[in-house]
Formats: C-alpha cells, sequence, structure tokens
C-alpha cells in the first residue's frame, strides 16, 4: 500500500476533533438548557400560559364571584364593546392621550438633546437631573403631587394668580383633567432625551463643516442632516413611547380616584379594563378587552413599520 493510501486509511479511522469531545458535547448542551430553564419556566408559566388563558376566557362568560365555570358565548364580549358607551368613551380618551402627548414628549425630548449636544459644563449632571423624572413619572405619589399641583388651590393656581388668572380645579375639569395628565406624561422625557443625546454624538461633525461651508443655516442643518441621520432613533423612540401610552394607568388611576373622574374624561382604557376586571369582576369582558388593546398595539406597530421604510434613513 502507498504512503498515500495508509494516510487514508489512518484519516478514516481516527476520530473528528480532539479526543472525548464528542463525548463532552452532549453534556455541554445540557447545561446550557439547564441554565435556561428559569427562563422557560417563567416565559411560559408568567407569559405565555395566561395569554391562552385570557384568550379562551374572552369567549365566555366568567365572572369572579361566580363559582361556577366559564360558559361558553362565543363573539357576544366582542359584540358588547361596540355598545358599551363608557368602552367607547374609554377608547376616544385613550387615542387622543396618544395621539398628543407622545409627539409632544419626543418634540421636548429632543430640543433639551440638542441643547445639552453643544456641550454644557456639568453634563453628567443635567442628564442626571433630566432623566430623573422618568424614574418617578409612572409612580403613585408623583401622581398624588401632580394631582396636588393642579388642585383648587394648587401651585399652579398660585402661579397663574400672579398674572391675574382666576384659580380653577384643573384636574377636576371635564375640558382640562385630561391635559394634565398629558403634561404628566411630557414631564417624563428623560429616557427618550438620553437616548436622542447618544444618538446626536454618533452623527459624524464633518456632516456640519461641510454644510456650514456651503452655506447653509442652523434649520437647514437640523431639518437635511440632523433629522436623516437621527430618524432610527426617533423611530425607536416613537414605537416605545406609543406602546407605553397605550398602557399608561397610574396616573389616571390616582387623578380619577380610579374612576375615570370627572365626567369619563380621564377613563384610560386600561383604567375601564381594570374596573371590568377587578371592579365589576366580568373577567370574561376584561380579557376581550384585553385582547382588542393587544391587537391594536399589534397594528399600530405594525403599521410603523410599514411606514418606516419611507422616512427612516439608515447610511448603510
Amino acid at each position: 500500500m502507498s504512503a498515500l493510501g495508509e494516510l487514508r486509511t489512518l484519516a478514516r479511522g481516527r476520530p473528528k476533533g480532539p479526543p472525548g469531545l464528542r463525548s463532552r458535547k452532549p453534556r455541554n448542551e445540557w447545561v446550557g438548557y439547564l441554565f435556561l430553564t428559569p427562563w422557560m419556566v417563567g416565559i411560559l408559566g408568567i407569559t405565555v400560559i395566561p395569554m391562552l388563558a385570557s384568550l379562551y376566557l374572552s369567549f365566555t362568560d366568567y365572572r369572579l364571584t361566580r363559582r361556577r365555570s366559564p360558559r361558553f358565548i362565543g363573539l357576544d364580549n366582542y359584540e358588547r364593546m361596540f355598545t358599551d358607551a363608557n368602552w367607547l368613551d374609554a377608547v376616544g380618551v385613550t387615542l387622543r392621550y396618544v395621539v398628543f402627548s407622545v409627539p409632544l414628549q419626543l418634540a421636548v425630548a429632543l430640543g433639551l438633546a440638542l441643547l445639552l449636544d453643544r456641550g454644557l459644563r456639568g453634563l453628567p449632571f443635567y442628564r442626571s437631573v433630566f432623566y430623573l423624572p422618568s424614574l418617578l413619572g409612572g409612580s403613585v405619589a408623583v401622581a398624588i403631587l401632580w394631582k396636588q399641583v393642579f388642585g383648587y388651590e394648587g401651585l399652579f393656581n398660585a402661579f397663574t394668580g400672579l398674572f391675574g388668572v382666576a384659580p380653577k380645579g384643573w384636574v377636576s375639569s371635564p375640558d382640562t383633567a385630561l391635559w394634565t395628565l398629558i403634561l404628566l406624561h411630557i414631564w417624563t422625557f428623560g429616557a427618550p432625551m438620553i437616548i436622542f443625546l447618544a444618538g446626536l454624538r454618533q452623527i459624524p461633525r464633518m456632516y456640519y463643516e461641510a454644510a456650514e461651508v456651503d452655506g447653509a443655516g442652523r434649520w437647514r442643518q437640523f431639518r437635511s442632516i440632523t433629522l436623516p441621520l437621527l430618524s432610527p432613533i426617533i423611530f425607536f423612540n416613537l414605537v416605545l413611547q406609543v406602546i407605553g401610552a397605550f398602557q399608561s394607568f397610574t396616573q389616571a388611576y390616582v387623578i380619577s380616584g380610579g374612576a375615570g373622574l370627572p365626567a369619563n374624561s380621564t377613563l384610560f382604557y386600561s383604567l375601564y379594563l381594570y374596573q371590568q376586571g377587578f371592579g365589576s369582576f366580568q373577567m370574561g369582558y376584561a380579557s376581550a378587552m384585553a385582547w382588542v388593546l393587544l391587537l391594536t398595539i399589534a397594528a399600530v406597530t405594525g403599521l410603523f413599520f410599514a411606514t418606516s421604510r419611507f422616512w427612516v434613513f439608515y447610511e448603510d
């Protein structure tokens, strides 16, 4: 046998890879699955199984105060929503809240990010101070404080009184109660501002230098350079803030006392869902409402992704 044939024979009989690798590989794979087990148990027990259960309950007449098992009623819960005046009010209030609060919040966040991007002294301090409202904005304590500030004897009336404006119960008036919640949402601009600031720091300065050489002013630079290159960050913040706004609950619950007062002007969708599920104990109807909210958020998010190719610019 030639030397080449002997080498081929040895190659066929020789195990591939280092010795013992085949015996260790399955054990290493099981170790990985072992570490994933807590996450898999959590995602199944806390997310997947409750979601499937709520999907089933949405087609049933199920009340927590009754001992009988859920009774299948088909699409009755979904049909009931369109004849429920309070549900329609909740949809309208939530849509107005999302449409006004999210763009205004992002505009304030972007404006402050542009200001901080100019290289202010003590920038880490200002970043921390501006980010703080995002940590506190969804808390019960801040909602209670907000209710006091815009109350009849609150700080806001004391300020407007300096200009001769008559005091008013801003949170107790149907015309202004929702706007106080919108203002609270705008005040929590810290998180999107930090993301905007990080995006601004990634834009090469040479683009602005070239624009200045061509005679472009600040507004033209902002419109032709900053906005296009920052559009992926705007898209990211927009999607996150819209999803969060649709699910807003704590502020409306505290300021309205859990009832959506006055005159359903602060009856957010999530608040009405809570009233039906844990106030009236109609878990079947509440589950149907939850799935409508989920599908609405998914549809809006899908619309953003479908239209992003028309206005989101990626350098690559």
